[in-house]
């Protein structure tokens, strides 16, 4: 799908005179490379937040690249963002200067639909993303994170409490709530529940610190025998299959009550399916490319329920950054200067990386890298 331009005409930059600073990329290659752009105005109800950290989400790389075929270069990736709001419209009522604040995904929706109205703004056809589309409020191109700041309607930033590390709460607003919504939604946060966390990276180790926050018993399911050690000892798991052991995973049949799939590379789903309680629910917020097999038994059998989730809305973003910020959950990440993200994509393209890099903004990105 085309990044969407909602009937608008892209403005060219020179109309638009505050300055920016990111770093772009100009084609498939993915390469950044340092871009002054523009950003609009602050108007009546945004809000200009001087960024200070930006996570490296798997969606940045796909993007950077075109592997989604709907990249617009030059394109300034980033998602997962925090920093200090500069500046705030007359109209704005929820943020004053200082407050430290978020951005996810999205930065505007139609306002208007069945999604948008119920709090579910990123099921919205129109909704915005943070970058790659262009803003209907004045047809500029969206630009991420990636850069020194950013303009922003206040009804599409979250505060961050006091007591979350900025650098470390950055992941939480794409990572976070990709897992949290999904594990409100289909109740999969009730202490004493068991939850079978699949894949231990970027998203699925986040999962596993909210199940543990929830109260609830968590399977760490890996592919990998090595990530044992770290489930369990570092991230609070209670167990471990490997998926590939046909005698462990017989052994955990119907022993959970939910599921959640982290993965974004081919897997088989029916052996996870079998792990699930009658009535258990398996929700996939990972996107393997190839279309997935799913044979209709697998399913009816024990009335298995297999569904998909995509980030959440505003409100519940705030309400999952709270949370976070009550019971101390945090992502795991490795910081890097700006000058280091190539490589760090590259690193990240390979999953080496525990789990998150997160770039130092406003330490390290300078106009002459």
């Amino acid at each position: 799908m085309a990044a969407p331009t909602n009937g608008k005409k892209l403005v060219p930059e020179e109309e638009h005179p505050r300055k920016a600073f990111g770093l772009a990329a100009h084609d498939s290659s993915g390469l950044l490379s340092p871009f002054p752009f523009s950003r609009r105005n602050n108007g009546d109800t945004d809000v200009t937040i001087k960024i200070l950290y930006c996570g490296i989400c798997h969606s940045d790389l796909h993007s950077i690249k075109n592997e989604w075929k709907n990249t617009i270069y030059p394109i300034v990736a980033g998602h997962e963002i925090v920093g200090e709001i500069i500046e705030v419209g007359s109209d704005v009522k929820n943020f004053k200067l200082g407050d430290k604040a978020g951005v996810g995904c999205m930065v505007e929706s139609c306002r208007s639909c069945p999604s948008c109205t119920t709090g579910f703004e990123n099921y919205c056809p129109g909704m915005i993303l943070t970058y790659n589309s262009v803003h209907p409020k004045d047809g500029t191109m969206t630009y991420g994170g990636y850069s020194d700041m950013i303009v922003v309607d206040q009804d599409f930033v979250v505060r961050i409490p006091e007591n979350l590390p900025l650098d470390k709460a950055a992941p939480l607003l794409c990572a976070g709530i990709t897992v949290y919504s999904p594990m409100k939604y289909h109740g999969l946060n009730a202490p004493g529940k068991h939850l079978g966390v699949v894949g231990l990276g970027g998203l699925g180790h986040v999962a596993v610190k909210f199940g543990k926050a929830f109260g609830m018993k968590v399977t760490v399911i890996s592919s990998s025998p090595s990530k044992e050690k770290e489930a369990i000892e570092r991230l609070g798991a209670d167990a471990f299959l490997v998926s590939r052991s046909d005698e462990q995973m017989k052994a955990a049949v119907a022993s959970m009550d939910g599921i959640i799939d982290t993965v974004s590379a081919a897997h088989p789903i029916p052996p996870l399916l079998s792990l699930l309680k009658p009535n258990g629910k398996m929700i996939l917020v990972g996107a393997p490319e190839k279309p997935l097999e799913v044979p209709a038994f697998t399913l009816i059998f024990g009335g298995k329920n297999l569904s998909g989730s995509m980030i959440g809305g505003i409100k519940d973003t705030q309400e999952m950054i709270d949370f976070a910020g009550k019971h101390n959950v945090t992502a795991d990440i490795e910081l890097i200067s700006a000058d280091y993200v190539n490589r760090a994509i590259e690193r990240l393209a390979k999953a080496d990386v525990r789990y998150r890099f997160v770039i130092d903004i406003a330490n390290t990105l300078k106009s002459n890298i």
